[in-house]
């Protein structure tokens, strides 16, 4: 073992166990750097901190950081690879393959209710919801909605539809119902069997399915007709015809019908896309595409076996046949074991040198090497712009140095109420995340933007300064002269001369300099004005998303302690379990009884706050 190792790590390796499992190395700040999977956790983790075994360069920084890790035991190498995958997915550490902006990517949800609901969402809710996607590219998804929309009567209302509520006509349809665009749910003119029918129509439609989807409404068709049901036979062979038009607009790709998925990836200077395209009966349904970063140093195979299992942690189905541009190597049989478990079928996971499989995979290819040229361009651009900016602003502003790092303060309130400032960091022109800050206003409840100015910039800076970190190149206040005056006093106040400081006002984007009566010239057209513009902007959206946040708390807050009967606990189970005042509004008394833990008389006074004068009790 190395010298430079800490004692508790060295302490923790003789106490590691002979199992499989994940273990998490940590920096000295307790983040979690790296996640990795072990068949023998004792001697995989043992072996980064081995004497003289060769580190290539970026496993060796990863080392050089590691100040404790953690490790969890697993039954098996196959959970220990789920684990694994989760938790890079959860933690996102420095060290591992990434995919990029995973979170941001919207999917198609089909809600885990009576009467389900199918729309597009970016938040994956664990409440039984089957989940489609994610779809890196919108707008096929939209079109694949819209289509859904048109060929089935489904319903686009958001009601707690339940038996008791149906059977107690608390709905009435909508106009969607008299356009036949939707059954009806909500008065029981469609039964849940044959909504649910319906609901597998779709699913099956979504995962490209078609020939079940077109026997299966064949039969219903059929019967319906034998059942002298004229109407509805007449609406399924429009549906039928509509699906069959559908999928013969899709480019036939496997005359064998195979299910597949062909995955490939272009890297190039440490960058890196991965396309998946998914073909379904032997047609392609969709392609999607991925940034991958953190893969400086890897081979192909290591940035294969990482994708496989970011990309398939989430996917509901998984195809019998995955094409892969590269070996698994060692990794290969535990993500086929996985894969298998997770589709209740054998997986095949197929790497093709020659034949028809690998044309199919060199045209991914060339999709993936086309897709990471154009972000690479797109990139560049966007640095070039950036710097230029900077430069600008300090030319502009007359500065001393570059304002790398900019902060930017602004108030929101509305007379005084819910007042609260916030702070947004610009490092290198773009928006730092992490370090934005949003403040309560302590010491004013009437509307006086200066005071709380003043105490805005004053608590930042004096935190500052007592920490001893350095401030940033360039203040930059949201307003006019007395804003920044104010801003200025708070500084002064705290012994800090010389930091440079403007303000932007909205109304005209004046530029405000202290010691200056007039505001600053700048060019309309000066990018230097433009990043300002752009960070003003974005220090007065996060205001007034924190002031609205707190507003909305505050009067929901209010209108549930007005109900007799509900303190601070009651009030907070209601939240936990509804959270909004509409959704408390439209339960019944059984549900805000059984959801919220409310006694039955409670429920009912609950109940009769926000339905005064009806008869009944919701249940």
């Amino acid at each position: 073992m190395t010298d430079s190792v800490p004692k508790n790590v060295l302490e923790k390796l003789d106490l590691l166990a002979k199992k499989p499992g994940v273990y998490l190395f940590k920096n000295r700040r307790g983040e979690v750097i790296y996640v990795g999977k072990a068949k023998v956790l004792r001697n995989r983790v043992r072996s980064y901190f081995q004497e003289h075994r060769p580190l290539d360069a970026k496993t060796a920084k990863l080392v050089s950081h590691i100040a404790d890790f953690e490790t969890i035991i697993t039954d098996s190498e196959v959970e220990a690879l789920i684990l694994e995958s989760n938790l890079v997915k959860e933690y996102k550490p420095r060290y591992n393959i990434n995919l990029k902006d995973d979170k941001s990517f919207p999917y198609i949800r089909v809600t885990n209710e009576t009467f389900p609901r199918i729309f597009p969402t970016r938040k994956i809710i664990r409440d039984g919801s089957r989940y489609f996607g994610p779809y890196t590219d919108v707008y096929p998804m939209r079109e694949l909605l819209k289509t859904v929309k048109q060929l089935f009567p489904l319903r686009s209302c958001n009601l707690a539809l339940t038996e008791e509520s149906i059977r107690q006509h608390k709905f009435r349809v909508c106009l969607n119902y008299h356009i036949k665009k939707c059954h009806g749910p909500c008065e029981g003119h469609v039964s849940c069997e044959e909504y649910q029918k319906t609901i597998d129509f779709i699913v099956a439609f979504i995962e490209g399915k078609s020939t079940a989807v077109v026997e299966a409404m064949t039969r219903e068709m059929h019967a319906a007709a034998a059942d002298r049901r004229f109407e509805e036979a007449a609406r399924l062979r429009d549906q039928l015809l509509a699906v069959q038009n559908f999928h013969q607009r899709q480019k036939v790709l496997d005359p064998a019908l195979r299910d597949r998925d062909i995955i490939a990836i272009a890297t190039e200077d440490g960058d890196a896309c991965c396309v998946v395209f998914q073909v379904r009966e032997g047609k392609i349904i969709g392609r999607q595409h991925f940034f991958l970063n953190g893969i400086a140093e890897e081979d192909l195979t290591a940035v294969t076996a990482a994708f496989i299992k970011q990309y398939y942690i989430t996917r509901e189905y998984v195809p019998f046949e995955i094409l892969l541009p590269a070996p698994l190597g060692d990794e290969a049989a535990p993500i086929r074991s996985w894969l298998s478990d997770k589709r209740n079928g054998a997986v095949d996971l197929i790497a093709p040198l020659r034949g028809e499989k690998a044309q199919l995979l060199k045209m991914c290819d060339r999709n993936a090497r086309l897709l990471l040229q154009e972000m690479q361009l797109q990139r560049e651009k966007a640095q070039d712009f950036t710097a230029g900016s900077v430069k600008a602003l300090q030319k502009d502003l007359l500065l001393e140095k570059l304002p790398m790092r900019i902060e930017a303060f602004d108030i929101s309130n509305i007379q005084g109420t819910d007042p609260v400032a916030s702070m947004v960091c610009f490092v290198n022109g773009k928006a730092h995340r992490s370090d934005y800050r949003h403040f309560r206003i302590r010491t004013k409840s009437t509307p006086d933007d200066f005071a709380m100015m003043r105490e805005a910039v004053g608590r930042r800076y004096s935190r500052l300064k007592s920490e001893g970190q350095a401030f940033p190149d360039l203040i930059l206040i949201d307003g006019g002269k007395g804003q920044l005056n104010a801003a200025l006093e708070a500084l002064a106040a705290l012994e800090i001369a010389g930091q440079p400081i403007a303000a932007l006002a909205k109304r005209l984007d004046e530029v405000f300099m202290p010691g200056e009566s007039d505001s600053r010239y700048i060019r309309r057209d000066s990018s230097g004005l433009r990043l300002l513009q752009r960070v003003r902007d974005e220090a007065h959206r996060f205001a007034v998303t924190f002031h609205r946040s707190l507003r909305k708390r505050r009067t929901l807050v209010s209108e549930l302690e007005s109900i007799p009967g509900i303190g601070k606990a009651r009030r907070d189970a209601l939240l936990k379990s509804f959270k909004s005042v509409k959704k408390i509004r439209e339960a019944g008394v059984e549900e805000l009884s059984s959801r919220a833990g409310m006694p039955p008389r409670l429920a009912e006074t609950i109940w009769r706050h926000y339905h005064p004068g009806e008869a009944g009790s919701g249940g």
